[in-house]
């Protein structure tokens, strides 16, 4: 059997708490694996693996000064085969020490790197490096991005694997309204959906901006997610300046998310931030839905625009909302993208492809 850790320290619940999340609830289910989550005290990311009775390791993991958590990461490590995997460079530094203690030859760590972030370059993290037994990265555009900064790295430490999302079931969650009841929408109108944390980095701004240019009549928009209370606050003063108050409407944060997407006839995802891989995207596709998103990152290697989704470029509202427009106008379109997307998904993309390369990857570290 082999101990498998992820180190999970962010404070809020992101792409990278959710890939460890789906990853760890399928993998306790295989007696080939134990596995545990260390996490930094917050309670909100504890809950969440406490519910699907994960175990959890409470460690301060503050980074490279915090000398208490890779002592006590250690302790675990001594005996057995033992995967380390963290998901920030920060956590790697935790990681790289606690094996180096623990003094087990069979303690192995792996780092998913989320996002797009230059890898740090001094004497302390070159050495941190060399100390990762392996690197998997979420796109090919995200390992090509990583080595273009980090020329030196050993391209044999690396693999490209690529993110998915694991099914979920949602008739055990929180219940979910009726959207188009709720919302009291005319059969014509399109249901339009955004997920993701309330920052202009996701481009809500840039939806409301292009929404705001639409017909009223031809679409109601849902907004999932939260933010900070500066950004939440001049979502909702742009939402009533420009009388969007009918057709945009904010449900905050949901656990269920999946009981709200597979209402939608289609999702945006605008972001204006480069992205490693975009797994709100792969959601929508999962669902047999349609995305219009940005192709600003690794989206292209996943999307076809007007195949199995529509890409726009970023911090452009108008294209965004003629690309709105198109799809809500053409319902025969929508049915066509969300039926490729899905099927793409489902030969690509799909959780249990994603699974056994991780696992198979996991068990080539001891041969």
């Amino acid at each position: 059997m082999i101990n498998v850790f992820h180190i999970v320290s962010n404070k809020t619940w992101g792409g990278a708490e959710r890939y460890a999340s789906d990853l760890v609830d399928h993998m306790r289910h295989d007696p080939d694996f134990y596995v545990e989550v260390v996490s930094a005290k917050n309670d909100d990311i504890i809950e969440q693996f406490q519910k699907m009775d994960i175990p959890v390791s409470i460690l301060p993991l503050k980074g490279m000064r915090d000398f208490d958590s890779p002592v006590r990461l250690a302790r675990m490590l001594r005996k057995g085969k033992n995967i380390v995997h963290v998901h920030t460079y920060r956590d790697a530094v935790t990681a790289v020490m606690a094996r180096i203690i623990s003094d087990n030859p069979d303690t192995k760590v792996v780092f998913t790197p989320h996002g797009l972030k230059r890898p740090k370059l001094n004497y302390v993290s070159k050495k941190v490096y060399r100390n990762i037994d392996r690197y998997v990265f979420v796109s090919q555009f995200a390992y090509e991005y990583f080595l273009a900064h980090a020329p030196r790295l050993n391209k044999s430490q690396t693999c490209v694997i690529p993110e998915s999302v694991l099914n979920t079931d949602t008739s055990a969650q929180a219940p979910v309204p009726d959207l188009r009841k709720e919302l009291n929408m005319a059969p014509e109108q399109a249901l339009i959906m955004f997920h993701s944390r309330l920052n202009r980095d996701k481009g809500i701004d840039v939806l409301l901006n292009a929404v705001a240019q639409l017909d009223r009549k031809l679409y109601k928009l849902v907004v999932l997610g939260d933010g900070q209370p500066k950004a939440v606050s001049r979502i909702k003063s742009f939402i009533i300046e420009n009388k969007l108050v009918d057709n945009v409407r904010l449900y905050g944060f949901q656990r269920n998310v999946h009981g709200y997407l597979w209402q939608c006839d289609f999702g945006v995802q605008p972001s204006t931030i480069v992205e490693a891989q975009g797994i709100s995207n792969l959601e929508y596709m999962k669902q047999g839905k349609p995305v219009i998103t940005t192709n600003n990152g690794a989206q292209p290697e996943y999307i076809r625009d007007m195949e199995n989704g529509v890409l726009v470029k970023p911090n452009n509202a108008d294209q965004l909302a003629e690309a709105i427009s198109t799809l809500c106008n053409d319902r025969e379109l929508v049915l066509k993208l969300g039926k490729q997307a899905k099927q793409d998904f489902d030969t690509n993309l799909k959780y249990s492809r994603f699974y056994d390369k991780i696992t198979t990857l996991y068990s080539s570290l001891f041969l």
